[in-house]
């Protein structure tokens, strides 16, 4: 068993790699991600081994990219596209949702698009304006797209290559203030025992209150598990991985068992992911409920300047507080 340290970002790249390797309609296009490698390297060395033929650098537009992308996806290929970073994937929403996301539907099954839109999101990189946002659920919100996000290089590593393999349509969300994080990888293990793309994960067990997260904030929140071990308090801590389809019976499970819950996201609370979970949570797990679903998120205002991301973004003390007031009900 090949079992290396990587970090996310390099994970990312070598299951890039295998895809690459292992289906010759796999083509990656985006700005920047031949010769250059993209800004977060993700794509570093793909050009040079594969070529310009399937390593494809784009003209900066993003409705450009998606819309090649659509085109090819009908004609058998399996197009990945890096939208270089969040806040750009804007101009290319209307064929996201338009495009992709209904035209297997509208035709009646007969055309399927498999085509996976890579997008860095998040903050906590201290970049200028654009380049930290959080648009989920944007995408978790449209019918016909699947949306899923590693947290940590092993996930990292099997879940791209799970996401290109697939017959859908799949907005892959890397959470690019961890890209520089590191974990032990199996190279080895084949994809087809892997754990599902579409299901969330206990990352941490407990039995006082469950924390419910994904892409940036799994870290949070499994730092903030620690902290509280340390005054006695066990805190489960889920990976949601999936946001759509969103699956939550592993989080319905250990609430039923905590009998607490917070949802923790870095996008604004105002109608974000957390509102839905806690709405589910609460329907499924009411008589099991010691306390309301409480969220903890960024702020409903634009993403701040760099200097103050820190005030905005969730961290360990206030996913902490959250906890505390589950208990003061």
């Amino acid at each position: 068993m090949a079992t290396e340290t990587l970090t996310l970002g390099k994970a990312l790249n070598t299951g890039l790699r295998r895809a690459l390797e292992n289906d010759q309609k796999v083509v990656i296009m985006g700005e920047d991600v031949g010769k250059l490698g993209g800004v977060f390297r993700i794509t570093d060395g793909l050009q040079k081994d594969f070529g310009d033929q399937r390593v494809i650098d784009t003209p900066l537009a993003e409705s450009g990219i998606i819309g090649t992308a659509v085109g090819l996806a009908i004609r058998g290929f399996r197009p990945v596209c890096e939208i270089q970073f969040d806040g750009f994937v804007y101009p290319a929403y209307d064929q996201i949702v338009s495009q992709v996301a209904k035209m297997h539907y509208r035709s009646q099954g007969k055309v399927r698009i498999p085509m996976v839109i890579r997008i860095p999101y998040g903050g906590g990189i201290g970049a200028v304006e654009h380049h930290s946002e959080s648009p989920e659920a944007y995408f978790a919100h449209t019918a016909g797209l699947k949306v899923v996000t590693c947290a940590n290089p092993q996930d990292a590593y099997v879940m791209i290559q799970q996401a290109i393999a697939s017959d859908d349509p799949i907005v892959f969300l890397e959470p690019k203030r961890r890209y520089w994080e590191k974990g032990q990888v199996d190279l080895d293990a084949p994809l087809t025992d892997a754990y599902p793309l579409h299901n969330a994960r206990v990352a941490r067990p407990g039995t006082d209150a469950t924390v419910l997260a994904y892409g940036p904030m799994v870290r949070t929140a499994l730092d903030a598990a620690t902290a509280a071990a340390e005054d006695g308090r066990e805190l489960e801590v889920i990976d949601l991985r999936t946001l759509s389809p969103l699956d939550l019976t592993a989080a319905y499970e250990s609430v039923k068992r905590t009998g607490r819950c917070v949802v923790v996201h870095e996008a604004p609370g105002n109608l974000g992911l957390g509102s839905e979970i806690a709405a589910r949570i609460t329907e499924e797990c009411f008589y099991s409920l010691e306390s309301p679903v409480l969220r903890v998120t960024g702020f409903d205002i634009p993403y701040p300047a760099a200097r103050v991301e820190e005030e905005y973004l969730p961290d360990l003390d206030r996913v902490l507080d959250a906890v505390d007031r589950t208990f003061g009900w």
